[in-house]
């Protein structure tokens, strides 16, 4: 909680300023009644008009202080409440963006978004009732109280009978329902990953005929979440008879006894009049403090949700004194060891000893799984080994302020993304005040200029979000001319230029001499065509090194990499590739 309310921040002012206008609001609120009682009995029955009048004068001032009050409370809350909810959802965003990808795989993507919505929504709701209605509800509830113990001690002790019976049912409900909230805000995260999982993933549900699929999946979801809510909801639904029950029993004994104590000459009819008025302010005060109760319940879930997103520690940071300059594309790894799920033993990379030189072009072959994309993801410390050491221009990566080093390592993942905006907006993602003239070349060297030049805007052509509105071949020379325009010192293409023919992918590589000669470049790919030509090629197999040596070498030493260029070139190569 202490985490989640941290970020009032500059809204403090208007948080306190509502608590302090809704007591002023319920000091006048309490007293009306009072003053009530007083033009009853000290006005109609003495037959005194001018003390009538006097206190009639009185309470329209009262009156409108305690609307002004009122509305005074609510703007402020209003501004408080919807200031902390921005101010979580971008400490949230922030904090996010400061992840390395060990963290972000500590939560689903499905969950981020339900905590940046649903649960900041729900604690906005809530903190706006709490400075309200729990500042109002506790002093109108004591204000009235006291109003009723000096008008008559004996029979205000209904209130405290009712109070502890109240008080041990909502404690009850609470403990129940505030379990079933947590399991239910986790069945939302289920159901917001099925929607997304569906919508990003539309054109191959339809073109599988997988609609039914998708939607008894989704059913089950909802019912999943239906069957919860309306568990916790019918345990909340015992607070509304139940505050029914006690308000109409103290309204009933009150009377009962009331008539009595007037009866004998302990009681004027004027405070009656005002006990009454005073025992709905104290039930009402108690229906919007079991009110206060659900909306906790419901919100405690997401405070627990929102802080583990707001205390989750990002494992990668800059050192004290971190190096800021890369001095050039060597890259050393020494004896590294990496597991996603370190003390598990599950090791992902095994002893890697590998020594790459700035300048060289490494090809990186090896099946499904061998450790391809974890070795370059070290690189620029997108992970940080759980072993050994990883050096980049002779330099351990982590000594580098992680900015630095991320604009000196270029990397176009395996999954290649676009965002909405023009083709110029998404290349500029490489280098932000790259002219149009720079992004053509890269676009040119990428052999993305032949898809562009043809399009009616061009360059200024707009890009759906995901690139859905350009081919997967078109996608991927994009995400390389973005990375190219970096002009970065090592450039890693990680699988990405199987969605292009070997013709065009030879013209790519061939581009990279002229277009970044000095850069050392690490290709993985499953086509032994795509790194053939590299200086050294290093085969991988179940996170270790099984060669690393020319294209040559390893087809007269390595079995592995024999078996990969036999199987790929029999029959005549790849189907696109000229003979």
């Amino acid at each position: 909680m202490k985490t989640v309310l941290g970020q009032l921040k500059q809204y403090k002012r208007d948080t306190f300023l509502t608590m302090g206008f809704t007591t002023l609001e319920v000091i006048m609120e309490v007293l009306l009644p009072f003053i009530t009682a007083m033009i009853i009995d000290d006005g109609l029955q003495q037959s005194n008009m001018p003390a009538v009048l006097r206190l009639g004068i009185l309470m329209l001032v009262m009156a409108a202080v305690s609307l002004f009050s009122g509305a005074m409370a609510g703007r402020y809350a209003a501004s408080a409440s919807t200031g902390f909810a921005c101010n979580l959802r971008e400490s949230m965003y922030i904090r996010i963006q400061e992840y390395s990808f060990s963290n972000i795989d500590r939560f689903s993507t499905a969950g981020l978004v339900t905590r940046m919505t649903t649960d900041v929504t729900n604690l906005q709701n809530a903190f706006q009732m709490v400075i309200r209605i729990a500042v109002r509800s506790p002093l109108m509830l004591i204000f009235s109280m006291v109003m009723c113990f000096m008008i008559n001690r004996n029979l205000s002790l209904v209130f405290l009978g009712a109070l502890m019976f109240l008080a041990l049912v909502l404690a009850v409900i609470m403990k129940k329902a505030s379990s079933v909230f947590k399991e239910v805000f986790d069945r939302y995260d289920d159901l917001n990953a099925s929607v997304q999982e569906n919508v990003t993933a539309i054109r191959v549900v339809k073109a599988y005929v997988r609609e039914d699929h998708e939607n008894d999946k989704f059913q089950k979801a909802a019912e999943n979440l239906y069957r919860l809510f309306v568990k916790a909801e019918s345990l909340l639904a015992l607070n509304n008879p139940v505050m029914m029950l006690v308000v109409y029993a103290c309204i009933t004994a009150v009377s009962w006894f009331g008539a009595q104590f007037i009866t004998a000459g302990a009681m004027t009819t004027g405070d009656i009049t005002s006990l009454f008025s005073y025992i709905m302010s104290v039930m009402m005060s108690l229906m919007m403090l079991s009110m206060i109760f659900v909306m906790v319940t419901m919100s405690s879930a997401s405070v627990r949700r929102i802080s583990e997103v707001l205390k989750e520690t990002p494992q990668l940071h800059n050192p004290a004194n971190p190096v800021t300059q890369v001095a050039d594309g060597s890259i050393d790894f020494d004896r590294v060891s990496f597991s996603y799920k370190q003390g598990t033993g599950e090791e992902t990379l095994e002893n890697i000893d590998l020594h790459i030189r700035s300048g060289e072009t490494i090809g990186v072959i090896g099946g499904t799984g061998s450790g391809k994309t974890s070795l370059v993801n070290l690189v620029s410390r997108l992970y940080d080994a759980s072993d050994g050491t990883v050096r980049v221009g002779g330099r351990n990566v982590k000594e580098y302020d992680l900015e630095v080093l991320r604009k000196e390592v270029a990397v176009v993942l395996q999954k290649n993304v676009l965002f909405s905006g023009t083709i110029l907006d998404n290349l500029r993602w490489g280098k932000e005040d790259a002219s149009e003239e720079e992004c053509e070349n890269a676009c040119r060297a990428a052999c993305a200029s032949e898809f562009i030049d043809r399009l009616p805007d061009g360059y200024h052509t707009w890009l759906e979000r995901g690139g859905t509105n350009v081919s997967g071949g078109q996608k991927q020379r994009l995400c390389i001319a973005r990375a190219l325009l970096k002009k970065p010192k090592i450039l890693i293409l990680d699988d990405s230029t199987s969605a292009v023919d070997t013709a065009t992918d030879a013209k790519i590589r061939e581009a990279f001499q002229t277009y970044i000669p000095g850069t050392t470049k690490i290709i993985i790919a499953q086509r032994v065509s795509s790194v053939q030509e590299a200086d050294r090629i290093l085969v991988l197999e179940d996170g270790k090194i099984n060669g690393f040596d020319t294209h040559e070498h390893l087809l007269e030493n390595n079995e592995i990499y024999r078996d990969i260029y036999e199987s790929q070139t029999q029959g005549g190569g790849d189907f696109d590739q000229a003979v």
